[in-house]
């Protein structure tokens, strides 16, 4: 056992629906180390059984506890680990500092000595860069997604208007939605809807979860909607995060704030 594991907190509640385990803690900085300590935990053992790990990380406030203890976990190999991220803005500026690339890199990227780091770089050629992307990310499997839900229950930037389950493309261009879009306001990631971009490069629902193991974390009142939605909704694409149900090794990890049976 690490020190990551033996330090771990306590869920509060652990639950099963369908094939998703959830966790439920006091606080979003339990809900975050115990996030790390899994993961953490997930990436000794399966180095400890391959050369290389391959792992996609979402770039969002909400991640911030979690990215911010799995930097602090020692002993981890990460010159073995290859780092992509999920999603990208078309029509900022490379040094925009709401671009997720920067985010990440400020949070992760730029904190870890990986092995490689794929961002996703839109300009100046999207249609390009999709194919580009979709080429690495396919070079050999995911083993690990790192990912939150959204406010209208999306994953990546799988707004319910675009969002489909049997998505035959690996990455594509979205348009975002309105609740998307004010969402990134209310994480003051912008000043106004207005200078939210309207598109996106993201990855697809089938290629996030065709990873081997998934971590999903999601603090905050204002996601318990979507949690309910995820948990107790019918599996559809009006909340795109209900797929989450079907993997077989996905942990939800949810504080009071956004466990809608707290």
């Amino acid at each position: 056992m690490n020190l990551a594991t033996a330090l771990r907190p306590s869920p509060e509640t652990r639950r099963t629906f369908d094939r998703l385990v959830v966790e439920s803690f006091a606080a979003r900085a339990e809900m975050g180390a115990a996030a790390a300590a899994d993961i953490a935990a997930a990436l000794a053992g399966l180095l400890g059984k391959q050369a290389n790990v391959r792992m996609v990380f979402a770039a969002a406030p909400s991640q911030a506890d979690m990215l911010a203890a799995l930097c602090a976990v020692p002993g981890i190999d990460w010159n073995r680990v290859t780092a992509f991220h999920m999603d990208e803005y078309i029509g900022l500026s490379p040094s925009s500092p709401a671009r997720f690339g920067n985010w990440l890199d400020q949070h992760v990227f730029g904190r870890l000595p990986f092995a490689a780091v794929h961002r996703i770089t839109p300009e100046p050629d999207a249609a390009a860069e999709i194919r580009r992307y979709s080429d690495l990310l396919n070079e050999a499997p995911i083993d690990f997604v790192c990912l939150g839900i959204g406010v209208n229950g999306h994953i990546a930037f799988n707004d319910p208007p675009v969002a489909d389950f049997s998505d035959p493309l690996d990455v594509k261009i979205v348009e975002l939605d309105d609740i998307c879009r004010q969402q990134q306001v209310d994480d003051e990631c912008f000043p106004d809807l207005a200078s939210v971009p309207r598109e996106a490069v993201t990855l697809t629902v089938p290629r996030l979860v065709r990873a081997g193991r998934m971590f999903c974390v999601v603090p905050g009142r204002v996601k318990r909607d979507a949690v309910s939605k995820t948990l107790h909704g019918p599996l559809t694409t009006e909340c795109p995060a209900s797929i989450l149900r079907t993997h077989a090794a996905c942990t939800l990890y949810i504080d009071k704030d956004s466990d809608p049976d707290a």
